[in-house]
């Protein structure tokens, strides 16, 4: 009888031993996540991270990712060189390729660009211009163009249409407002005459009447790298291995997110992904407006992260040839190749 107590006091205390290692081994596993932070912009086209968080595809890769959000790319690249974020989804824009080449990040893959076939960047044209004859992209030249900035994806855009409707750039009166907010209020009372925007924006406001849509930007080019991938050179250095394992968390939500979001077949898991990316983007809306222009608004993401390299060598010798940059920048002091697939 003594004996037989004894046995189940002793199993009692293994299995209390057991939980207690086990509970242990928990606590150690959270605390091996890898903190990172990631610049983004609340645009459809930023969806795989959202996905790759909200699924726990980051977790699972033993990084524990944490999103800050800025209202145009530039300051994204701010970010990752200050050390604010390690981090970051933004076009190739004049300083960022500056700020690489001080080594202070570097461009490791791709995210977004166009692809034929797929709605992508709109061009538009305010309901004021439209009115007064701004009717077609032939008729762009005399113009104002709403931008970022100066050297921002939306200069280097429209570069690609002047460049094929056969116009000088100079003909377009480049109007530099810093935010895409901004961009949006100045097409919307008739400020500027046209912008290029994201079809997740651009969609509604021709749908709504507030402004025109005049073509696609896919209509002249169909591998333009429009964002991509980076990190601080900091990260680069100190964690190689947490670049590797971010970039595979982040090619998981590509490959959901062009699965599911391109065709929109599978209704059910088009509403699953639609609701993640509404806690990003219009999440100041109810659901049922936000998930039309969110459905609307899905765009080519690079499979696997791969980093189209001879796109951004286009986009840096363009930068050179408008004095955005000095000449003596080469794509490899921009990119860095040793983390995906180039081409």
């Amino acid at each position: 009888m003594i004996d037989s107590k004894l046995k189940v006091s002793k199993r009692l205390l293994m299995v209390g031993a057991l939980a207690v290692a086990t509970f242990g081994a928990g606590i150690q596993i959270a605390a091996a996540q890898d903190k990172v932070k990631v610049g983004a912009l609340r645009f459809t086209s930023h969806a795989a991270g959202f996905i790759a968080l909200e699924k726990g595809y980051f977790k699972e890769e033993g990084i524990d990712a944490e999103f800050v959000f800025f209202q145009a790319a530039q300051p994204i690249a701010v970010a990752m060189a200050s050390g604010d974020t390690d981090f970051g989804i933004a076009g190739m824009t004049g300083g960022f390729v500056n700020l690489a080449a001080k080594d202070a990040l570097k461009a490791i893959g791709g995210v977004l660009r166009e692809k034929k076939g797929v709605d992508g960047m709109a061009i538009l044209a305010s309901n004021k211009a439209y009115d007064a004859g701004l009717t077609s992209v032939d008729k762009l030249p005399g113009h104002s163009v709403a931008l970022t900035q100066v050297g921002s994806t939306f200069h280097y855009m429209s570069s690609i249409i002047a460049g094929a409707k056969g116009f000088p750039l100079s003909d377009l009166k480049l109007t530099p407002l810093q935010k895409v907010g901004s961009m949006i209020g100045a097409i919307k009372s008739g400020q500027v005459d046209t912008m290029i925007m994201v079809p997740h924006i651009a969609k509604p406001l021709v749908s709504s009447g507030d402004a025109k849509l005049l073509g696609w930007l896919n209509d002249y080019t169909d591998d333009y790298q429009i964002s991509v991938m980076a990190a601080s050179a900091k990260t680069i250095s100190e964690r190689p291995d947490v670049v590797k394992r971010f970039i595979k968390a982040y090619a998981r939500g590509i490959e959901e997110f062009n699965s599911v979001m391109l065709d929109q077949k599978d209704a059910a898991k088009v509403e699953e992904l639609v609701k993640i990316i509404h806690k990003y983007v219009y999440q100041d809306r109810p659901y049922e407006k936000a998930a039309p222009p969110i459905k609307a608004g899905s765009m080519y993401l690079n499979e696997g992260v791969k980093l189209n390299v001879t796109d951004l060598t286009r986009q840096l010798e363009w930068m050179q040839s408008e004095k955005l940059i000095p000449g003596t920048i080469t794509i490899d002091q921009v990119i860095n190749k040793n983390f995906t697939e180039a081409y």
